[in-house]
Formats: C-alpha cells, structure tokens, sequence
C-alpha cells in the first residue's frame, strides 16, 4: 500500500494534486481529457440512475402489452438482486485488472441488456433480461465511484462526487417524465432503446480518453477467486429474495420463507470458508477488521434502511392522507434531490475543519431529528410541512454519505480502493432491500390493527386510487407511516451510534491519494 498512514484526516491540510504512483492507478493528460473521461461517467452513472425511475412509469404500458400483472414487481427486483450481488466482485476485478475493462464490460452487458429487454415477448423475459440489465448495472454503479476518486487527489473529490449526485438528483426528478412520454407516444419499448446511443457515447469516450499504465505482468498471473464470486452471487440471491418476496409472495413464517432463510443462512457460512482459504478473495476479511471501514459500512447500511421511509411511504402519504394528486405527491418526495447534492458539494468545507467522522455524525444526527419530527406533524396538515422537512433531510443526507465514501476512499491505495467502494455499497444497497421488507411489515401491521384485518398494504392503497378514503382509513395509513419514520429514526441513530464507538476520530487517511 502507497505511502504512510498520517493519524490525522488529510482533510484538514492541503495536498497537491499528483498522480498516484500505484502502477494500475489513472494517467490522465491534462484537463480537458479528464474532463471527457468525467463526461463519460456521468453518462453511465445516468443509465444506472434513469432505471428505475423511467421504468416504473411504464409498468401500465408494460403489464396490458406483455401481462403478467401477478409478478411485475420482479422487474424491479430481479434488476436490485442482480446489482447488489454483483458489487463486490466487480469491486475486486477493477482492483485486479483495472477499471477501465470493467467498466466498459459492464456497460456492455448492460446495453445488451438493454436490447433484450425492448425485443421481451412476454413478462418471464423481460425479467430474465432485466437481470442481465442488473449484472451490469452492478459494474456502472461500484466502477463509476471507484474511478471517480481515482482521477481526482482527496481536495478535489466532493467536486466529482457532486457531480454525480447531481445525476442521481436529476433522474429523481426527470425520470418519470422520460419514462411517461416515452411510453405515451413512442411505446414502453423506447424506455430501453435510448439506453443504447447514451451508453455508446459514454463507452466511446471511455476508450478513448481513459488510459491507465500497463500492468507489471512480470510477476504471478493475477488469479480470480470465481468460486468465492459465485458462492457470494448465490447467496445473496438467496437472502435477498427471501426478504423481497418474505410477506409478499408467501407469508414470513411458510415452509418458503423459511426454506430460503435457512438456505442463505448455510451459503453465508459456505461463503465465509471459502473466503477465509481464497489466495484472492472477492470479499477480504480486510473490509471488516480495519475500523474505519466496518463502521462506514454499518453506517451506510443503516442510511439504505432509513432511505425507505421517504422513497416508498412518503409519496402514499401525500396521496392519502395530504389529498395530492401524484404530479404533487411526487414533488413532496423530490424536494430533498435539490438540497441532497447541494449540501454534498458543501461538505467538503465542513470536514476539513472538523474531520470525516465528525461531519459525517453531525449530518445523520440531523437527520435522526428530522425523521423523529414527521410522526409529530398535524394531522392532516399542510403539503408545506413535509416538504420543508424532506428539503431537510437532503441536506443532512448529503452532509451524511459523501465524506463517509471520500473519507473510505482516502483510507486505501489503488489496489484496495475498487473493493473498499463496492464494499460500502453493497451495504447501502442491502440495506435498502432489508428496509422495503422491514417497514413493509411494520406498516402492514400497523394497518391491520386499525382497520380490522386489513393486512394488505398494497389492496389498501389500491382502494385509495379509486376515490375519496373513508376518514378510518386515512387516519390508519398516516399512523402507519408515522411508525415507519419512527422506525427511519432508530436507523438514523444506529448509523450514529456505529460511527461514534466504532470509526477513529480522525481517518488513517493515506499521504497519497
């Protein structure tokens, strides 16, 4: 690993720009190829971003062309499943063998995806090739960020990952106009066609302009641990199914349930033999044992639980108990993608005074208050009063995640970093699929308290389209998101509390960036 280990967080000196003397680390010559090889990132970044979001639009379109109406919801989750499972070991190959060829392999298979999906004859396969789409997508979400932090030294960072932001923060708000119109007048097939010419352009310029050395081959061949990768795909698969369809296709305490549980649960013990004897494994026991690392993944893992709360409970909310129409609903929802990248462009000013750690703590403890206030707002109150909140929580969130993965980033050479970023994203993305199962139930339960039986939240909000709610019903759906956002807030707390006990005070981050 490149240079020395300063006890102090770099973030609270100046360092010169250089170019990281790791033999597989970026040269980039001058700034306006950099600026092209910035260019194409955020294009890729943009088809991972746009998916989901334009995607969801279509579903009407989609679900009278090919049916399948009972099991459309996998083409959002096989798409997660395939993503999550596959961001560690692309992490470990852009470590192996360079971010470039992963990078560019995955935008193909992603493309080609892509192609499958708009030639799909029935809902079977449009799933089947959302998860190649997803096998993919892994490679533009772990490899995007990893490169990201390798073009630019540690003072430079936010301005890149603010950037990137800004294409999460646009797709939120663009995406579901994309996806309608294109579904409206050109057909839901479109939604996946545009994909190819953007993911070209990017795939272009990647090859163009990004160059990294050549690789020292003198020594041994880089050896592959595809057992280990295949060991982690599968048991991922598994677990995470188990929580996206536990309580959805089959009640949590069936024989399925149970089944995939114990399954995944025999996988993780298999995955973690095979890793402990791997000469390279996909998942080094490294990303657990250093300290910074471990609390950073706790932390970001507990922000994709929080994440749920907003995203899915909050548009419901707007619908039900505020009387918005979507269009509005939605706007409720998107406040916080104008404050998130904001405050994220800012926060680098905030922790080169006070540090990684402590930024990072003040920012989630912000937002631990302001997800424990939406439970105290009046009932049914003002569409102003959420908004103003969710305009708060961007701005914590933004304070919150990104000096944690420039901070992780900084802590590791070029050989580690792939694995460090994957790392923590996974996390986060696993977290996100372990909130949608959780609060799910927590609001299911909620909901049959108060409405006698009435366990199904989607039949609930289903009848809520239709017309008017009676009072009973809107009163039970506010209350059940109340304990969602009480149950965002405990997650809030835990992301605070694994950095406060578990993360140094200052990051070992490396002279070198």
């Amino acid at each position: 690993m490149q240079g020395e280990r300063n006890p102090v967080d770099s973030s609270s000196r100046r360092t010169k720009p250089a170019i990281p003397a790791t033999p597989g680390a970026v040269r980039h010559a001058g700034t306006e190829k950099r600026g092209a090889v910035v260019a194409a990132l955020m294009l890729a970044m943009a088809l991972a971003a746009l998916d989901s979001t334009i995607v969801a639009t279509a579903v009407p379109q989609i679900v009278g062309d090919l049916g399948g109406f009972s099991v459309f919801s996998w083409l959002f989750s096989g798409y997660l499943l395939a993503v999550t499972v596959t961001l560690p070991v692309y992490g470990k190959l852009s470590d192996t063998f360079g971010r470039k060829p992963v990078l560019i392999a995955g935008a193909a298979l992603f493309l080609l995806g892509s192609l499958l999906c708009a030639l799909a004859w029935n809902m079977g396969a449009l799933i089947a090739f959302r998860i190649i789409q997803g096998l993919g997508g892994g490679a533009l979400q772990g490899t995007v960020q990893t490169l990201a932090a390798d073009l630019y030294p540690l003072e430079q960072r936010p301005k890149i990952q603010a950037k990137l932001s800004t294409v999460w923060a646009t797709a939120a708000v663009a995406g579901p106009a994309v996806g309608g119109v294109l579904a409206a007048y050109a057909g839901w097939r479109w939604i996946f066609l545009v994909n190819l010419p953007v993911g070209a352009v990017a795939m272009w310029l990647l090859a163009r302009h990004l160059h990294e050395p050549q690789r020292d081959t003198s020594g041994p061949r880089p050896r592959i641990d595809w057992v280990g990768a295949l060991a982690v795909f599968a048991c991922g698969g598994v677990l995470l199914t188990s929580l996206v369809q536990g309580g959805v296709a089959w009640p949590w305490l069936s024989w399925p349930s149970t089944a995939l549980f114990g399954t995944g649960l025999a996988l993780v013990f298999l995955v973690v033999v095979i890793e402990r004897r791997a000469a390279e494994p996909i998942i080094p026991g490294w990303v657990w044992r250093r300290p910074t690392i471990a609390a950073v993944n706790l932390a970001l893992g507990a922000l994709g639980l929080l994440m749920v709360a907003p995203t899915v409970f909050l548009p419901m909310y707007a619908q039900s108990v505020l009387g918005l129409a979507p269009i509005a609903a939605g706007f409720v929802l998107s406040v916080w993608t104008l404050s998130w990248p904001v405050s994220a462009a800012l926060s680098q000013h905030v922790y080169r005074r006070i540090g990684f750690r402590n930024t990072a703590m003040l920012g989630i403890g912000a937002a631990a208050l302001i997800l424990l206030a939406f439970p105290f707002l009046p009932y049914p109150g003002s569409p102003w009063q959420p908004t103003l909140l969710m305009l708060l929580l961007g701005g914590a969130l933004g304070l919150f995640q990104l000096p944690l993965i420039v901070g992780v980033q900084s802590t590791v050479g070029w050989s580690e970093r792939g694995t460090a970023t994957a790392s923590v994203l996974f996390c986060r993305q696993t977290g996100q699929t372990i909130g949608a199962a959780l609060f799910g139930a927590v609001a299911n339960g909620v909901l049959a308290s108060r409405l006698g039986g009435a366990s199904d939240l989607d039949s609930v909000t289903r009848a809520l389209g239709t017309g008017a709610a009676p009072e009973a019903t809107r009163r039970a759906i506010a209350e059940a998101v109340h304990a969602v956002y009480f149950g965002a807030a405990g997650a809030a707390a835990l992301a605070f509390v694994a950095l406060l006990v578990l993360a140094p005070r200052r990051f070992p981050v490396l002279d070198s960036p």
